[in-house]
Protein backbone atom coordinates (compact mmCIF):
# COMPACT_ATOMS: atom_id res chain seq x y z
CA UNK A 1 0.00 0.00 0.00
CA UNK A 2 1.25 3.67 -0.60
CA UNK A 3 -0.43 6.61 1.11
CA UNK A 4 0.44 10.24 0.90
CA UNK A 5 -0.96 12.46 3.63
CA UNK A 6 -1.42 16.07 3.33
CA UNK A 7 -0.68 18.83 6.02
CA UNK A 8 -1.11 22.62 6.76
CA UNK A 9 -4.15 24.18 5.25
CA UNK A 10 -6.06 26.76 7.04
CA UNK A 11 -7.48 29.72 6.90
CA UNK A 12 -5.67 32.77 5.92
CA UNK A 13 -5.99 36.67 5.19
CA UNK A 14 -4.99 37.95 1.54
CA UNK A 15 -1.24 38.70 1.74
CA UNK A 16 -0.59 36.01 4.35
CA UNK A 17 1.28 32.81 3.69
CA UNK A 18 1.00 28.92 4.32
CA UNK A 19 2.99 26.06 3.78
CA UNK A 20 1.66 22.34 2.69
CA UNK A 21 3.59 19.15 3.16
CA UNK A 22 2.93 16.29 2.24
CA UNK A 23 4.42 12.48 3.01
CA UNK A 24 4.37 9.53 1.14
CA UNK A 25 4.67 6.29 2.62
CA UNK A 26 4.27 2.58 2.19
CA UNK A 27 5.61 0.05 0.12
CA UNK A 28 7.79 2.45 -2.45
CA UNK A 29 10.60 1.78 -4.71
CA UNK A 30 11.32 5.29 -5.85
CA UNK A 31 8.98 8.53 -6.75
CA UNK A 32 9.43 10.49 -9.86
CA UNK A 33 7.70 13.43 -10.23
CA UNK A 34 6.12 15.31 -7.02
CA UNK A 35 3.38 17.99 -7.22
CA UNK A 36 0.83 19.46 -5.91
CA UNK A 37 -2.79 20.55 -7.73
CA UNK A 38 -5.92 22.71 -6.98
CA UNK A 39 -9.21 22.33 -7.42
CA UNK A 40 -11.77 25.43 -5.78
CA UNK A 41 -15.88 24.70 -5.82
CA UNK A 42 -16.89 24.43 -9.51
CA UNK A 43 -13.61 24.29 -10.86
CA UNK A 44 -11.37 21.52 -12.80
CA UNK A 45 -8.39 20.49 -10.53
CA UNK A 46 -5.68 22.45 -11.75
CA UNK A 47 -1.58 22.03 -11.90
CA UNK A 48 -0.01 24.44 -8.98
CA UNK A 49 3.48 23.12 -9.24
CA UNK A 50 5.65 19.87 -9.84
CA UNK A 51 8.80 19.08 -8.91
CA UNK A 52 11.03 15.96 -10.52
CA UNK A 53 13.30 13.65 -8.28
CA UNK A 54 16.29 15.94 -9.84
CA UNK A 55 14.71 19.10 -8.54
CA UNK A 56 13.71 20.45 -11.63
CA UNK A 57 10.41 22.30 -10.95
CA UNK A 58 7.68 23.47 -12.81
CA UNK A 59 5.15 25.94 -12.26
CA UNK A 60 1.65 27.51 -12.85
CA UNK A 61 1.88 30.92 -14.43
CA UNK A 62 -0.58 32.12 -11.59
CA UNK A 63 2.22 31.42 -8.95
CA UNK A 64 4.90 31.72 -10.34
CA UNK A 65 7.36 34.03 -8.00
CA UNK A 66 5.01 33.79 -5.27
CA UNK A 67 4.97 29.77 -4.71
CA UNK A 68 8.28 27.54 -4.08
CA UNK A 69 7.65 23.59 -4.51
CA UNK A 70 10.46 21.61 -2.43
CA UNK A 71 11.33 18.23 -1.82
CA UNK A 72 13.30 15.62 0.40
CA UNK A 73 14.01 12.78 -1.66
CA UNK A 74 15.25 10.64 1.37
CA UNK A 75 12.07 11.08 3.49
CA UNK A 76 9.60 11.29 0.44
CA UNK A 77 7.97 14.39 0.97
CA UNK A 78 7.14 17.50 -0.94
CA UNK A 79 6.19 20.92 0.56
CA UNK A 80 4.34 24.18 -0.91
CA UNK A 81 5.24 27.45 0.33
CA UNK A 82 2.85 29.72 -0.30
CA UNK A 83 3.19 33.32 -0.04
CA UNK A 84 1.07 36.77 -0.80
CA UNK A 85 -2.49 34.39 -0.79
CA UNK A 86 -5.04 35.43 -3.14
CA UNK A 87 -9.00 34.91 -2.19
CA UNK A 88 -9.20 33.38 -5.56
CA UNK A 89 -6.44 30.81 -5.27
CA UNK A 90 -9.00 29.13 -2.25
CA UNK A 91 -9.57 25.59 -2.74
CA UNK A 92 -8.56 21.91 -2.05
CA UNK A 93 -5.06 21.51 -2.48
CA UNK A 94 -4.25 17.88 -3.40
CA UNK A 95 -0.55 16.43 -3.16
CA UNK A 96 0.20 14.17 -6.37
CA UNK A 97 3.26 11.72 -6.55
CA UNK A 98 4.60 9.31 -9.82
CA UNK A 99 5.39 6.21 -7.45
CA UNK A 100 7.12 2.70 -8.43
CA UNK A 101 6.12 0.31 -5.63
CA UNK A 102 8.59 -2.35 -4.61
CA UNK A 103 8.36 -6.05 -5.57
CA UNK A 104 6.09 -5.56 -8.29
CA UNK A 105 7.61 -2.35 -9.80
CA UNK A 106 4.41 -0.76 -11.24
CA UNK A 107 4.54 2.68 -11.38
CA UNK A 108 0.98 4.62 -10.09
CA UNK A 109 0.48 8.07 -9.92
CA UNK A 110 -1.15 8.12 -5.75
CA UNK A 111 -3.05 11.67 -4.98
CA UNK A 112 -3.85 12.34 -1.37
CA UNK A 113 -6.58 12.71 0.67
CA UNK A 114 -6.46 16.90 -0.04
CA UNK A 115 -6.19 19.63 2.64
CA UNK A 116 -8.52 23.04 2.61
CA UNK A 117 -7.16 26.17 2.39
CA UNK A 118 -8.72 29.50 2.46
CA UNK A 119 -7.95 32.91 1.90
CA UNK A 120 -10.04 35.47 3.11
CA UNK A 121 -10.59 38.74 1.90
Amino acid sequence: QVQLVESGGGLVQAGGSLRLSCAASGSIFSISAMGWYRQAPGKQRELVAAITSGGSTNYADSVKGRFTISRDNAKNTVSLQMNSLKPEETAVYYCNADIIRVVTLRRNVYWGQGTQVTVSS
